[in-house]
């Protein structure tokens, strides 16, 4: 009886995992369409960094979802739960909020400013996460044990 139960919770598991992977797949699809059709009006408006900056932020984070859903699925199958796409996803993060924050930065360089001092030392914060985040992905990519065989 315990079993019949167990595998009952297992199989329940799956198919939300598998609900939420499906659901993050339209929300990732919308995104983009979405993302597209503003960007080509923002750019039919004559503001084309701007078009191009929020597409790249969108894309950017649609990878972010895209990364989860690889994590979602990959917990479905196997059940156990993989740190890496959680320290992919951070990069991701951390490199888009990045690349908004130069493309809105570009025009005014002032380094007497304390908005851009305050730039700076988000943008040097974020890139400290960056190699942090990569330098984790790097010890635990060193920590797993070899392959059977191998």
């Amino acid at each position: 009886m315990k079993d019949h139960k167990r595998s009952m919770l297992e199989r329940a598991e799956h198919y939300i995992y598998l609900g939420a992977g499906y659901i993050l797949v339209v929300a990732a699809a919308g995104l983009l369409a979405a993302a597209v059709a503003e960007s080509i009006e923002t750019v039919r408006e004559g503001h084309f960094a701007d078009g191009i900056v929020h597409l790249l932020d969108r894309v950017l984070l649609a990878l972010m979802l895209a990364e989860i859903i690889y994590t979602v699925g990959r917990i479905a199958k196997t059940l156990k739960l993989e740190v890496t796409p959680f320290l992919i996803v951070g990069i991701i993060a951390a490199v888009r909020r990045m690349l908004i924050i130069t493309a809105g930065s570009a025009s005014h360089v002032d380094l007497k400013d304390p908005h851009f001092q305050a730039v700076l030392a988000e943008l040097t914060l974020l890139a400290l996460i960056v190699f942090l985040l990569a330098w984790a992905i790097r010890l635990l990519a060193g920590a797993e044990p070899p392959a059977p065989g191998g």
